[in-house]
C-alpha cells in the first residue's frame, strides 16, 4: 500500500488522554507559500472534511473517516442532482468485482514467454479490502441487504486461436498455483466451455482452438446502488451532509492553512463558500481541473486523456437466463484497458441484463455530463510538454480510438459475434457508458507518460489530495480510501487512535493476503458468508485438473 512516512508535515500522533475530536484528527495546518487571500463572504460554512464528488470514492472515504473519528464534520459537494450519476452509475461501468480473475491485461507475457501475475495478485487482494469494508457495514446494520448491490457471478476468460490458447494455458498454470486463485478451472474442451457459457459456444465454427478459465467466486456489483447506500449511511450521521447541484468553481489555500472552496448553486446561481481543514477531490474526470485550480505544486504537469465508451445491452429475459458469467476476452493491440471486450451478466435494480463491450471512443469531455471544452481548458503551460509527448508516443492509440468512433452498427455487431455467434441484432440496443480520463504525468526522460491506473496526488502538508485515473476503479475504492488514510492521516494510525477501529473494519490490515494463505482463506470465507456470495472452493490437495480439448 501507498504509505507516507512520519514527515514533519504529517499529523502527529495524539498524546494519551487527549480529547478526541476533529482538531485532534485534523490539526491546524501551517502556513504555506501557495496561499491566496480571500475576503470573507456571506454564507461561509466550516467543515473538517470536504469531499468533492458524490461517487463511490468520496462515499467510501467519507464513511471510513466518520467510522474512525465520529466527531468529524463532513460535507459532500456534488454538481449533479444526486449521487452516483457519473462513473459510479451501474450502466456507466462493467460492474465487475475486479479481482483480476478474468482480466488478461493484468497478466502480461514476459519476453521469455512466461506470464507475470504480480499485478493480478495486487488487484485480487485489493478487492478483498472492499469485501471486508462492505461486510463490516452489513454486519453492523448500516447496509440491510448485501443483495441490493452484490451478486455471485462466475468470472471467465475466453480465447480462440492457437497462440491465444497457449497464452491462456500458461496464465492458468501460473495463477492456479497460487492460493489466491484456488478453485480456478481451465478447459480447452468446447463441450465443457459450453456448459459454463452456452451462448459463447453455440454456432461457433468447429476446428478453431478455444480455451477458457472459470472461477465461481466472482461477483457482479451495482456500484450505483452501493454508492447510494454509503451516502445514505454517511449523511445519517451527526455533522455530515451532502449538497447536490453544488458546482465547485474554485478552491484556494488561506493564510491559516485551511482551504476555501467556492461553490455555485446550479439552479439559482447563488454562491457560497466552505472552509475545510482537509479536501478530497474524488470527482472522477472532473478531478484534474480542480487539482489545477488548487495550485499545489505537486499537481503541476499532470494532464488527462479522455476515453468514452458504449455498450450493447440486451434485456430479453429468455436470452439472459441462458448466460450467467462475466466472459472477458483479450484487448486489441494498442487499445486502452477499459476497452477489453466482455459479455457480462448484470443485475441492476433486481433486473438481469446482458452487456457487451465496451466500444471505446474519444470525446473531449472529462465527464459524461461535462463540456466539450474540458480537454482544451485543462491545458496549462506546465502540461503542454507531457501532453505532446504522449500524443507522439501513443499515435497507435489515437488511431484505434478514432477507428472506434467511426465504427458502424455492423462493425459493433461483428465484434459481438466473436463472443455470441448467434446474437440477433434486434435483441440489442446501445447504452452509453461513462467517461474515463487516463492520467498523463510528467516524466523527465520522455516528457510525459500515459498511465491507465489510478494515482493520488496531494499537497505536501496532506491537507488536500486528488484521485486521478480510472482502472480498476470502483472495485478498489476501499484500498484507495486506506491509501488516503496512510498518506494524509498517518499520525492517527496508531494503537491509541484509529488503528484498533481500522482493524475492526479491515481485519486483514497489516497482513499480506498474498503471503498468508490460511488467513486469506479465512477472510474470504467470512466475507462471502456475510455478503451472501459464498461459493468458496476448498484448497486442492494436488494441482487442479486441466480439461483438454476433445
Amino acid at each position: 500500500m501507498w504509505c507516507c512516512g512520519r514527515e514533519p508535515t504529517c499529523r502527529s500522533a495524539p498524546r494519551r488522554g487527549s480529547r478526541r475530536g476533529p482538531d485532534r484528527a485534523i490539526q491546524s495546518i501551517p502556513s504555506h507559500p501557495n496561499q491566496t487571500k480571500r475576503a470573507a463572504m456571506q454564507g461561509t460554512s466550516e467543515s473538517d472534511v470536504v469531499l468533492i464528488g458524490a461517487g463511490i470514492m468520496s462515499a467510501t472515504l467519507g464513511v471510513f473517516l466518520k467510522e474512525l473519528e465520529p466527531s468529524l464534520t463532513i460535507q459532500m459537494l456534488e454538481a449533479l442532482e444526486d449521487c452516483a450519476l457519473e462513473s459510479s452509475d451501474a450502466w456507466n461501468n462493467a460492474g465487475t468485482g475486479h479481482a483480476a480473475n478474468c482480466e488478461m491485461n493484468y497478466t502480461p507475457q514476459r519476453s521469455d514467454g512466461s506470464v507475470d501475475i504480480s499485478k493480478a495478485l495486487e488487484v485480487n487482494v485489493e478487492f478483498d479490502l472492499s469485501r471486508q469494508f462492505w461486510s463490516y457495514l452489513v454486519a453492523r446494520g448500516a447496509i440491510a441487504d448485501p443483495r441490493s448491490f452484490i451478486h455471485p457471478v462466475p468470472h471467465m476468460s475466453f480465447v480462440h486461436g492457437v497462440d491465444n490458447v497457449a497464452f491462456l494455458r500458461k496464465r492458468f498454470k501460473a495463477m492456479a498455483a497460487h492460493h489466491c486463485y484456488e478453485g480456478m478451472e481451465y478447459s480447452e474442451d468446447p463441450s465443457k466451455i459450453a456448459e459454463w457459457a452456452p451462448l459463447v459456444m453455440e454456432g461457433r465454427a468447429s476446428g478453431d482452438p478455444v480455451a477458457a478459465t472459470r472461477i465461481i467466486t466472482g461477483t457482479d456489483v451495482d456500484y450505483g446502488s452501493l454508492t447510494h447506500l454509503l451516502v445514505r449511511h454517511l449523511v445519517g450521521q451527526p455533522g455530515c451532509a451532502a449538497h447536490y447541484k453544488s458546482w465547485v468553481t474554485d478552491l484556494a489555500r488561506e493564510q491559516d492553512g485551511r482551504w476555501r472552496i467556492e461553490v455555485r448553486d446550479t439552479d439559482s446561481g447563488e454562491t457560497r463558500s466552505v472552509r475545510a481543514k482537509f479536501v478530497f477531490i474524488g470527482a472522477g474526470g472532473g478531478a484534474l481541473p480542480l487539482l489545477e485550480k488548487s495550485g499545489i505544486p505537486e499537481g503541476r504537469g499532470y494532464g488527462g486523456f479522455p476515453v468514452s465508451g458504449i455498450w450493447l445491452r440486451c434485456d430479453d429475459p429468455e436470452i439472459n437466463k441462458r448466460h450467467h458469467a462475466k466472459v472477458y476476452g483479450k484487448a486489441a493491440v494498442g487499445s486502452p484497458p477499459m476497452s477489453v471486450p466482455h459479455l457480462d451478466t448484470r443485475v441492476i435494480g433486481g433486473q438481469r441484463s446482458l452487456l457487451f463491450g465496451p466500444y471505446a471512443g474519444f470525446s473531449s469531455k472529462f465527464l459524461k455530463h461535462g463540456s466539450l471544452l474540458d480537454l482544451f481548458e485543462s491545458v496549462r503551460p506546465a502540461n503542454v510538454k507531457p501532453l505532446l509527448s504522449v500524443a507522439r508516443d501513443n499515435f497507435g492509440l489515437t488511431e484505434y480510438l478514432v477507428g472506434q468512433v467511426l465504427q458502424s452498427e455492423s462493425h459493433r455487431l461483428a465484434a459481438l459475434d466473436e463472443y455470441f455467434p448467434k446474437a440477433d441484432p434486434k435483441d440489442w440496443r446501445l447504452q452509453v457508458a461513462g467517461q474515463r480520463v487516463q492520467i498523463i504525468k510528467p516524466d523527465v526522460k520522455r516528457g510525459g507518460l500515459l498511465e491507465f491506473g489510478t494515482e493520488l496526488v496531494g499537497a505536501d502538508d496532506h491537507s488536500l489530495v486528488a484521485l486521478l485515473g480510472a482502472s480498476p476503479g470502483a472495485s478498489t475504492a476501499a484500498f484507495i480510501a486506506i491509501s488516503v488514510l496512510q498518506k494524509c492521516f498517518a499520525g492517527e494510525l496508531t494503537a491509541s487512535a484509529w488503528l484498533p477501529k481500522l482493524k475492526q473494519i479491515i481485519p486483514s490490515y497489516g497482513v499480506s493476503l498474498i503471503e498468508d494463505a490460511d488467513f486469506c482463506r479465512q477472510i474470504r470465507a467470512a466475507t462471502a458468508e456475510v455478503l451472501k456470495v459464498d461459493n468458496i472452493p476448498q484448497p486442492a490437495a494436488r494441482a487442479p485438473a486441466v480439461a483438454k480439448r476433445a
